[in-house]
């Protein structure tokens, strides 16, 4: 049955690997989901129309999810795209296949109590500082993790308690910091950052015990530590605190173009998610509160 595609898809595949120059793993990913595909239909790609391909969304939809149906789809209308370019067909078939909707997952948020719990450092030595400078400083401003860790100590103005990010395609913005977060920075930064330091010349703000800059991996296992330690038994991540920086900033009346602006997100659909999770805040305090809410 190879005969029925292999010239054409070695065509491809070729095409992806000398031309696109994409990773083995995405050209690997591209061939199953073409052969998968070829195996269904059963036909040379000449008569492959437009019928097949729906019918084979149908079937996968009773073996797997939107989001893989959703990868088969790329993989199958890039495919054809090439064919129709290169000519080896005349009309395409995908033309007008879309992708499956997705429903979009609801950001996981810790309440306040446990966001109180989580920054209730025992403070003794530098580690202790910076773990509690860069855990209220991430919870006041919403920043992601490579901010965070990129952070330099030139772009932290604490007489204005505020923040320089360059996020995204180096996109900046300014971010305003809390007096809480600002005193532990201004701790931190001048009495416990030193002993750090070793004998590296940086202006990194946060570091190993090597002197280096902290790495993710180091910044995630800091925090599943310290939410062990702090009996926080939801699941924890650095994005799962902004998350809750902005959803607590939501649930209390800060407005979502603010909200925005301080995530650097380029759309506020993207922000707009928010307002689901906080109408479920509200939804639920009130449920607990209205005595005829329950019958």
């Amino acid at each position: 049955m190879k005969d029925i595609y292999m010239n054409e898809l070695n065509d491809y595949i070729n095409y992806l690997s000398l031309e696109r120059q994409l990773s083995t793993n995405t050209i690997d990913g591209y061939k199953r989901d073409l052969e998968d595909f070829y195996k269904y239909t059963n036909k040379k790609y000449k008569n492959i129309d437009k019928n097949d391909i729906i019918n084979y969304i149908s079937y996968l939809n009773k073996k797997v999810g939107a989001k893989t149906i959703n990868r088969h789809i790329v993989s199958i209308k890039n495919y054809f795209k090439y064919l129709e370019r290169n000519n080896y067909i005349s009309v395409n078939p995908c033309t007008d296949i879309t992708g499956l909707k997705t429903p979009k997952k609801m950001p996981r948020v810790l309440s306040v109590e446990d966001i109180d719990k989580l920054l209730d450092i025992d403070l003794k030595d530098a580690y202790s500082y910076r773990n509690k400078a860069m855990l209220e400083l991430m919870y006041s401003s919403g920043l992601r993790v490579s901010e965070l860790l990129n952070l330099t100590i030139s772009n932290i103005d604490l007489d204005m308690n505020l923040v320089r990010i360059f996020g995204k395609g180096s996109k900046e913005r300014i971010v305003p910091i809390s007096d809480i977060a600002t005193k532990y920075l201004f701790e931190y930064i001048n009495i416990y950052r030193n002993t750090l330091v070793k004998n590296n010349i940086t202006d990194l703000v946060f570091l190993n015990s090597r002197g280096n800059r902290l790495s993710r991996q180091g910044f995630f296992k800091i925090l599943k530590e310290i939410a062990l330690e702090k009996g926080i038994k939801k699941e924890i991540s650095p994005h799962v605190l902004r998350h809750s920086f902005a959803t607590h900033l939501l649930n209390n009346g800060a407005d979502l173009r603010s909200i925005q602006t301080m995530l650097g997100h380029e759309n506020i659909e993207t922000t707009q998610i928010y307002t689901h999770v906080s109408n479920n805040y509200v939804k639920k305090n009130y449920e607990e509160a209205h005595p005829r809410s329950q019958r």
